[in-house]
């Protein structure tokens, strides 16, 4: 697909998607172009032999790519869109990866419809593991929002919901996998009180997450299906499960969701 892509910004998320859109076989990769003001990231990227089209400034970058993603911290993107405001038309698609960062507060910088996708990924992205969620503007057709799915799926998995569902989505997805590392860092904790080595824990606890996770995708069985699969009657499962249930683990869970969920509504008032 001959769409010219431009990056804005090129840190672990800028340099993952630098990855995934090389690697596919969807998007020609020689019509890539980077720009970061940090300079020692861009040479660093180029040291480790990836050829990429660097561009002198964000304005220029605009003006010669078809898509441009978004790929700084949200505090910067205000100055970054005032900044590439004037160089942007309204065939261009703005991609926007930021918390916080609603549709209508992109448009807003602009003097005529333009087109904006908002994604939320994860950072598994980082490994191809990731999970991005996907939302066209009200100026972004259905293949825009196409386009801009391809470049996340060469990086995990996909899901297209809408706008209002953001910020729930991040809870879910977005910030989870701080949640996970902290169950396999207890975990851990767990196993070397009982006099296990840590190094191996990680690696079995981190096994059995992933297996567990790709069972429940592969079988689309109830979660609570699989679980009693494994607690036997009196058996030593359900001793842990009692345990963790005595403990509120559940309804904590369903807190930290709603608790995040709602930090992320508060960010996109602001």
């Amino acid at each position: 697909m001959n769409k010219k892509i431009g990056i804005i910004g090129t840190g672990n998320m800028g340099q993952a998607i630098i990855g995934g859109i090389k690697a596919s076989e969807i998007f020609n990769n020689n019509l890539l172009t980077v720009f970061d003001v940090n300079r020692e990231r861009i040479e660093k990227i180029l040291s480790e032999g990836m050829t990429l089209r660097v561009s002198e400034d964000c304005k220029k970058l605009t003006q010669d790519s078809d898509i441009i993603i978004l790929a700084v911290k949200p505090d910067i993107y205000p100055a970054v869109l005032d900044e590439i405001k004037n160089s942007a038309d309204s065939s261009k698609i703005i991609v926007i990866i930021a918390a916080g960062m609603k549709i209508s507060t992109v448009e807003s910088f602009f003097s005529f419809p333009v087109k904006v996708v908002r994604t939320m990924p994860n950072t598994p992205l980082l490994v191809n593991e990731g999970m991005t969620a996907l939302c066209g503007g009200t100026n972004a057709l259905p293949e825009d929002v196409s386009l801009v799915e391809g470049i996340f799926s060469s990086l995990g998995k996909t899901e297209i919901i809408d706008e209002k569902y953001f910020d729930v989505y991040t809870a879910l997805a977005g910030s989870s996998p701080a949640y996970i590392y902290m169950i396999i860092e207890a975990m851990a904790d767990g196993g070397v009180l009982q006099g296990f080595p840590r190094a191996a824990a990680y690696r079995v606890i981190s096994q059995a997450v992933k297996g567990s996770a790709e069972m429940l995708l592969e079988t689309e069985k109830h979660p609570g299906e699989l679980k009693d699969m494994v607690c036997s009657p009196g058996g030593t499962t359900i001793e842990a499960v009692s345990v963790l249930e005595k403990r509120g683990v559940r309804s904590a869970f369903i807190e930290a969701v709603s608790a995040c969920s709602e930090k992320s509504r508060m960010l996109s008032k602001k």
